[in-house]
């Protein structure tokens, strides 16, 4: 983890953790998410979004919200159950790095 400050003039007015997240770690994981969303984030299945390119921080909080209860989905809440918030960051910077 490393720590993220913002600092203007001699002030630093934030302070943040901020975690790496491993593309390649989150493409083992994310062999769960083929059969909907497609192997590479394109699904073959309208009514299944794709994941491609999509922006990080936007895949982060869906699945994060499915996790919580947020958002309801009997599938996507019980996949994202299984995720820790490590496994979340990396899954979303994997589809996020792909083409849509």
């Amino acid at each position: 983890m490393k720590k993220i400050f913002v600092t203007v003039g001699f002030f630093t007015i934030f302070s943040c953790s901020a975690i790496a997240a491993d593309i390649a770690a989150g493409k083992a994981k994310a062999t769960m998410c083929a059969a909907c969303h497609g192997a590479t984030g394109i699904s073959n299945i309208p009514i299944y979004p794709n994941l491609a390119g999509q922006k990080s921080a936007y895949l982060a909080k869906q699945l994060k919200d499915f996790k919580a209860g947020n958002r309801q989905a009997p599938v996507m809440s019980s996949m994202a159950m299984t995720l820790s918030d490590l496994d979340i960051e990396n899954v979303s910077a994997y589809f996020s790095s792909l083409k849509p």
